[in-house]
């Protein structure tokens, strides 16, 4: 057992030869559990401790990776590796960062289109038309509901494409769907409703949004059928679902289920809120037509311009049951957030002429190309159809899908997982963990780096 120098006032027993991973890993630990190494003390880069070590570059990688995952270590791509506070991941460096990274990082994390595939000419000519034709009124303050032009534009739109029963009297417009959820949550407590069940695991933002609204939480087991009903308790009045395509198990609510929940909010007064995030996007099927369309009377059915075109458009829709109408709107003047005109013009002429159409046919073809790539390439099941921005790949444990996601962080590459991100509403033992995938987000030129790299580390820390 030699000793080698880490480039500090600091010596480490690491073994030649086989192990010296995990020796590695015991020496780091040992030297901040002890106070050897303080808090903000800057490590030597990866490659520079593999020389020194006489070791692969990937062994440093993993053992750095692993320390920061379980709270010893700290670190980003581009500024390095840092002794944490024991006890916190997330911390920041008693050194000052570099203003600018050595090289791009690779975003994994779901929720996004590729950016750089918005349709740019369209828009622009879009904006330039509406700006020239529109009548005067429209530049004036609109209705809460947002501009007739968009409202009739998107009824039509979902009754098309996703068979929903809607009339433009139906239809508000929204600035996303986080925005639409938080006031939907005013609109129902001003109804009576003081409980709402949602998807377990689901996206957090949801639960946080409807709290804020005051409403209890009662989580929705899901499974190979998606969301189950049974969980429906007597204080629940309403209940947030993605029942095309789950979000983040990627499972289609079977049939019966989706009878079960709209018999209950008939039963109960009660309302079922339908986020169809991706419904555009199906690669193995036909889509999955809207729930709303079993109960018009008692489904809210959300959609955005997120996942089709771009978070940064803030820009979504409900179509709503003439028992929440008035109620929301109240909400949306009391909140006075309202998408601009022009985006509204703009949004309906894309609508009108088709080329929303068109682009969405595009690029539907580039996800479904990548999810299959993804697929080959990790040579590993992946849950749920094929549909969506994202696919969840199961792992074998949390600590698993902890050293994943801080190794990748290590490495610049930006990944969410079940447990990491916080979709399950209570992190008790045996809860699946995994990755969630965010396939769509890289544009093209980064598509294939994304694919090798995150394949390179799922098989580095699986042979681990």
């Amino acid at each position: 057992m030699g000793e080698r120098g880490l480039g500090l006032d600091l010596h480490l027993d690491v073994p030649c030869g086989s192990g010296v991973g995990r020796a590695l890993e015991a020496a780091l630990r040992e030297a901040v559990r002890s106070g050897r190494l303080s808090a903000g003390t800057r490590l030597p880069g990866s490659r520079s401790l593999a020389a020194d070590l006489g070791v692969s570059r990937g062994t440093v990688v993993q053992v750095y990776g692993q320390l920061m995952a379980e709270g010893w270590l700290a670190g980003t791509s581009g500024s390095g590796t840092w002794v944490a506070d024991v006890g916190m991941v997330e911390v920041e460096p008693r050194v000052e960062r570099r203003a600018s990274r050595p090289g791009p990082e690779i975003d994994l994390r779901p929720g996004r289109p590729d950016l750089s595939s918005f349709p740019r000419t369209a828009w622009a000519s879009a904006v330039r038309r509406v700006s020239a034709s529109a009548d005067p009124a429209a530049w004036d303050y609109g209705e809460p509901g947002g501009l007739p032009a968009l409202r009739s534009a998107i009824a039509g739109y979902v009754a098309r494409t996703r068979g929903v029963r809607a009339g433009a009297d139906s239809v508000v417009v929204t600035v996303g769907f986080a925005h639409g959820l938080a006031l939907l949550g005013r609109a129902l407590w001003s109804l009576g409703v003081r409980c709402v069940a949602t998807e377990d695991p689901g996206l957090p933002r949801h639960r946080e949004l409807l709290r804020a609204a005051g409403m209890d939480i009662v989580p929705l087991r899901v499974g190979a059928e998606g969301a189950d009903p049974a969980g429906l308790t007597e204080e629940v009045g309403a209940a947030l679902l993605t029942p095309a395509h789950q979000y983040p198990r990627g499972v289609v609510l079977a049939p019966d289920r989706r009878a079960v929940f709209t018999e209950w909010a008939r039963r109960r007064d009660g309302f079922v809120i339908e986020d169809d995030y991706d419904g555009e996007f199906r690669y193995g099927r036909q889509p999955v037509g809207a729930m709303q369309a079993l109960a018009p009377d008692r489904v809210v059915f959300a959609g955005s311009a997120s996942k089709s075109l771009a978070p940064g458009m803030r820009l979504g829709w409900l179509v709503v049951p003439p028992a929440v109408r008035e109620p929301l709107l109240r909400a949306v003047e009391e909140t006075g957030a309202t998408v601009p005109a022009i985006d509204q013009l703009a949004f309906a002429d894309l609508l009108e002429r088709g080329d929303y159409d068109r682009h969405i046919r595009r690029v539907r073809l580039v996800y479904r190309r990548r999810r299959a790539e993804l697929a080959e390439r990790l040579a590993r099941p992946l849950d749920g159809v094929a549909a969506g921005l994202h696919a969840l790949m199961p792992v074998g444990s949390v600590e698993e899908e902890r050293r994943l996601v801080a190794t990748g962080r290590y490495a610049g590459l930006h990944l969410h997982g079940l447990h990491t991100a916080g979709y399950w509403h209570e992190p008790v033992g045996g809860r699946q963990a995994a990755l969630i995938l965010g396939y769509a987000t890289p544009p093209p030129h980064a598509w294939r780096r994304a694919l090798e790299t995150l394949a390179e580390l799922v098989d580095a820390v699986e042979v681990r």
